[in-house]
Parts: structure tokens; C-alpha cells; sequence
């Protein structure tokens, strides 16, 4: 499966424009590693444990949002977008969507 961020590909045809595909995730911060956050927000440096969280989250949607694209029968998907959300206080969503297309 193709990914990419741009509208189309080099060299490559859309045969077929398939529609929107999206996959998130919800995920919300552990009590001890925010405690551990906290203490280093104090003295500055990488939050190593949001970093990990995030990135994380970001390929489970990205696969979410893979497995639709498949089911559609689509060999790409376009135009790649993420967002995130706060859901409630500790737990944030990342959204990822893009256009699913049969490229040639």
C-alpha cells in the first residue's frame, strides 16, 4: 500500500478514485509517566514518554485507516492528513484520513 501526503503520484495514473478513508485511535496518559513529565517539565528537555505515546498512536491509526483502504481495494491512498483532538482531560485523539485510489 502507497502512502503519501502529496495529491498524486510521479509517473503514476489514479484509475479509480475509491473515497475518503480514516483511521483513529483514543489514548490516554499513564498516571506514572505523567508524574515523571511533570517533574521533567520542570527541568526542561524530551517528554520521551508523549513521544512514544504519540507515535505510537499514530501508527495504529495509520493502519486502521490501511486495513479500510484495503477492504475498498485500493492499492494507495492520497493526500494524507493528521489531526489531533483532546477528548477529555488526559486522553487525546489522533485522526489520520486521506483518498483511497487504484493507482496504475
Amino acid at each position: 500500500m502507497l502512502l503519501t501526503t502529496l495529491e498524486y503520484v510521479p509517473g503514476k495514473t489514479i484509475n479509480k478514485h475509491l473515497g475518503l478513508v480514516q483511521g483513529s485511535t483514543v489514548r490516554a496518559k499513564h498516571a506514572g509517566k505523567d508524574i515523571m513529565a511533570g517533574i521533567k517539565n520542570i527541568f526542561g528537555g524530551e517528554l520521551k514518554a508523549y513521544t512514544e505515546l504519540l507515535q505510537e498512536s499514530r501508527e495504529e491509526a495509520i493502519e486502521r485507516m490501511k486495513e479500510q483502504a484495503q477492504a475498498t481495494g485500493a492499492n494507495a491512498i492520497l493526500n494524507i492528513r493528521f489531526s489531533t483532538s483532546s477528548i477529555t482531560q488526559g486522553a487525546a485523539e489522533i485522526y489520520t484520513y486521506g483518498t483511497a485510489v487504484i493507482l496504475e
